[in-house]
């Protein structure tokens, strides 16, 4: 969840490293800081963001250098705590979890190391210095031989990039578990934890496999895989472009992805779209024998995923009548669960390297449940190599730590999966196979229209703006679209929401409901309108106060205490992608009103690449 740049060049590196820092600010933005070779190590960290690195950091120069913007984990955001870590002349940035550091620790300190901070990053550049020293027998290792040596002793998730003062020009790194990318320039290279850190100076990037040890200065490079053979990882032209990551016309970066969604939605359907028919080939040259041997689905998947999981899984079962299961990968891979032959093991993440959900795949597998599909935004993650099939969002890079164009994409993406399913099981004949193909072709004009009503949200949003809480309703398939729009409320205005499934509101949630607590219900025309709109009444009864995104048709008349904007027709079996838009719109517009970060939330992160 932390941002990883370095650079071995023959000019100035710390306007590269600074610009690097701040397009993965969204890894986390609790402390920042820098380390560079001129000659010397010199090493400037900052608490905050890295704005005030770069101010701090301002008459630094170097030709080699690391750097790193922190979520905190391990200790408290502050100074002692930012990386870059410090061991005599070896400086080291760390992304993700030690799990063996106490064990590390102790050993260290028993031969003299003092650690002066709370993390687990300090022990690998204690242990580092530790393999650089003098054997008995006077041999000695240099920083790369080291690095992969420690490889050996380390437990856990883990990026790495370090320099030392001895070996000037060179910089080293590896992963395991955490991302970290090689950009390749013209008398220059790099390391970084994504290839949009490298926009600018270089769109040459090779994406290093789990446990390569990489060594690099300005004249070239050298990959060991986890075995220590020197290897070739192809190179690769990354389609990133400056514009995709800055802001443009907008204000922030979520407003912009929840504006991009129509276009989002147009690039990942786009194979779909021109089809005349759904082929199992969408997910993979192997899919069809997979899919024509399976008997049920299991989703794996945190958080927003985790929400778009349970939209699918009454897709999956009403569509392709197979029966679905959605588990929340940290729980899953932690409990005795039952495998059954047949099962299509179905993960989702944006960036494809959610700690949790890769360890949840590896769970899945070791239970023997080979038959695996990932649904990603990040064409060359752990993931998407990790498992037998694959589908890409295509939704384009998305910095607002509140995923929102991410979240549609992975539903237009799954219900194209349970077309698939459908289809391949007998139950999609070629008329329906037809209509449905024409639904989804024109879902992005549908979401540009929904997009029309941000006028009324954001009035509606002003009178969120002093709550403190708030209930979100939904019934069938649009529950979990009810489960994520609480997600986005508290995430970025830290209004406590929560979600329930309307008809539960009796069986304890309406105790909560008064004048002050505002209850958001998601309210399409479809064969479960009247029974919200009883569930309504309840609410209108005991003095609550309705916020309802109603489609046209449905007839919910205003009234006081009772507010509707209305949205379109009813979208049939897509209208979920239809009806979280208004609800990404209300947080987005309750935040500004709030005054809240609203690209970078408190204590949160974009990509979660620790346990």
């Amino acid at each position: 969840m932390c941002g990883i740049v370095a650079a071995a060049s023959t000019r100035n590196v710390v306007p590269l490293l600074i610009a690097g820092l701040r397009r993965l600010e969204y890894r986390g933005y609790d402390s920042a800081g820098l380390a560079v070779l001129n000659p010397s190590l010199t090493r400037v960290r900052s608490v905050g963001r890295v704005a005030e690195l770069e101010r701090d950091a301002a008459d630094v120069a170097g030709t080699t250098g690391i750097a790193h913007t922190r979520w905190a984990t391990h200790g408290r955001p502050a100074e002692h705590n930012a990386h870059p870590h410090a061991s005599g002349d070896i400086a080291l940035v760390h992304n993700g979890i030690i799990e063996n550091h106490d064990e590390i620790r102790a050993r260290l300190t028993l031969r003299g190391y003092v650690f002066e901070s709370e993390t687990d990053t300090e022990v690998v550049v204690h242990l580092v210095h530790s393999l650089m020293q003098p054997t008995a027998a006077g041999a000695t290792r240099g920083l790369f031989d080291a690095l992969c040596a420690a490889t050996h002793e380390l437990r856990g998730a883990y990026a790495l990039a370090a320099i030392c003062e001895r070996e000037p020009g060179v910089i080293v790194g590896t992963r395991r578990g955490a991302p970290l990318v090689l950009g390749v320039g013209e008398g220059e290279n790099f390391l970084a934890s994504d290839a949009s850190a490298l926009i600018g100076a270089t769109q040459q990037v090779v994406y290093l496999d789990e446990g390569d040890c990489v060594q690099a200065n300005a004249r070239g490079y050298q990959v060991r895989d986890s075995r220590g053979h020197l290897v070739e990882r192809p190179v690769r032209l990354s389609q990133l472009s400056a514009e995709a990551v800055e802001l443009g016309p907008y204000q922030h970066f979520m407003q912009k992805e929840i504006f991009e969604q129509p276009g989002a939605l147009s690039a990942t359907l786009e194979m779909v779209a021109n089809a005349r028919a759904l082929n199992p080939n969408l997910f993979g040259a192997d899919a069809q024998p997979v899919f024509d041997r399976t008997r049920a689905v299991l989703i794996l998947a945190c958080g927003t995923s985790y929400n778009a999981g349970c939209v699918a899984r009454y897709w999956i079962e009403e569509i392709a009548g197979l029966p679905c299961t959605v588990e929340i990968a940290s729980e899953y891979r932690y409990r005795d669960s039952v495998a059954l032959a047949g099962t299509l093991v179905v993960t989702i993440s944006q960036s494809g390297e959610t700690a949790d959900t890769l360890a949840a795949l590896e769970h899945a597998k070791a239970q023997g449940l080979q038959d695996t599909l990932t649904i990603c935004n990040s064409p060359e993650s752990a993931m998407i190599r990790q498992s037998s099939l694959r589908f890409l969002t295509r939704a384009g890079p998305e910095i607002g730590v509140a995923s929102t164009k991410a979240f549609t994409t992975q539903l237009a993406s799954l219900f194209v999966l349970a077309l698939v399913l459908a289809k391949v099981n007998g139950r999609l004949n070629e008329a329906d196979e037809g209509t449905l193909l024409q639904a989804l072709r024109h879902l992005p004009a549908a979401v540009g229209k929904v997009l029309l009503v941000e006028p009324l949200v954001q009035h509606w949003a002003s009178e969120f703006a002093d709550k403190h809480h708030a209930l979100f309703l939904g019934r069938g398939i649009h529950y979990p679209i009810a489960m994520e729009g609480a997600l986005k409320l508290k995430e970025i205005t830290y209004i406590h929401a929560e979600a329930y499934a309307a008809g539960e509101l009796k069986h304890g949630p309406l105790a909560l409901v008064d004048a002050d607590m505002p209850v958001v219900a998601v309210a399409p025309n479809d064969r479960l309108l009247e029974k919200l709109k009883s569930n309504l009444q309840e609410v209108r009864a005991r003095g609550g106060e309705l916020y309802v995104f109603a489609d046209e048709g449905a007839q919910i008349a205003e009234a006081d205490g009772l507010h509707v904007i209305r949205l379109t027709d009813h979208a049939g079996l897509l209208s979920p992608i239809l009806h979280v838009i208004p609800l990404q719109l209300l947080a987005y517009h309750t935040a500004l009103a709030r005054g809240t970060d609203v690209d970078k939330p408190r204590n949160l992160a974009k990509s979660v690449t620790v346990e």
